[in-house]
Parts: structure tokens; C-alpha cells; sequence
């Protein structure tokens, strides 16, 4: 079992940066892959990146590559997205979430088992 919490969101200006964490406790969390995904109101949850066991394979949405870095310090049981370049259409609730996709695309909600409960991002213009 593996409970994740984020933090870190809040409201930014079009231009600027925010870095979100998901902080996870219980076992056997350095075996799994983790992923940020986000929801907007009235739109589906997608996912924004996604990253390795291992920490070096990263994966990310077309919309979010060059201005988003997913990490992970397995030291700290800590996943961090470092969001830059911000625009308004970045505006959702960001969840962290941890599982082991057994083959299933990576930026899929249904390849990952466990769920934070979501930090608000807000970004205007």
C-alpha cells in the first residue's frame, strides 16, 4: 500500500513557475513507476509525465515537453514536477499517482493503482 499527498500548487501568472511534490509513504515505493496527471473543469483527467523506477526514463505530453521536468529522490520518497513557463491553459487540479503500468502506456490513468488527492494549479493571464 502506498499513500501519496502533493503540494505546491497555487496561483502564478502566465510566464511563471510553480514546483509541485508528491511526498509517499508505505512499501515498495521505489519500485514503482509514478506519473503527474491533471484535470481541468469540465475536461477528462490526462496525463503529463510520467517516470522510471529508476529515475532516468521520463515521459511527457506533447503539450507540457520543454517547459516541464518531471524527478524523483527515492532518498526522500519524494516526486517532484518543476513547471515552467506557465499558461493558462496549465490551470487544473494535479494529482500524483504510483503503480506499475504492466504494459500499459505510461500517461494512461488506468496503468497506475494509487492516487494522491490533488493540488489546485491556477495560472491567468
Amino acid at each position: 500500500q502506498v499513500q501519496l499527498v502533493e503540494s505546491g500548487g497555487g496561483s502564478v501568472q502566465a510566464g511563471g513557475s510553480l514546483r509541485l511534490s508528491c511526498e509517499a509513504s508505505g512499501s515498495s515505493y521505489s519500485i514503482y513507476y509514478m506519473g503527474w496527471f491533471r484535470q481541468a473543469p469540465g475536461k477528462e483527467r490526462e496525463g503529463v509525465a510520467a517516470i522510471w523506477p529508476s529515475g532516468i526514463s521520463k515521459i511527457y505530453t506533447d503539450s507540457v515537453k520543454g517547459r516541464f521536468t518531471i524527478s524523483r529522490d527515492i532518498g526522500k520518497n519524494t516526486m517532484y514536477l518543476q513547471m515552467n513557463s506557465l499558461k493558462p491553459e496549465d490551470t487544473a487540479v494535479y494529482y500524483c499517482a504510483a503503480g506499475d503500468p504492466g504494459g500499459q502506456y505510461y500517461l494512461r490513468e488506468s496503468a497506475y493503482k494509487y492516487w494522491g488527492q490533488g493540488t489546485q494549479v491556477t495560472v491567468s493571464s
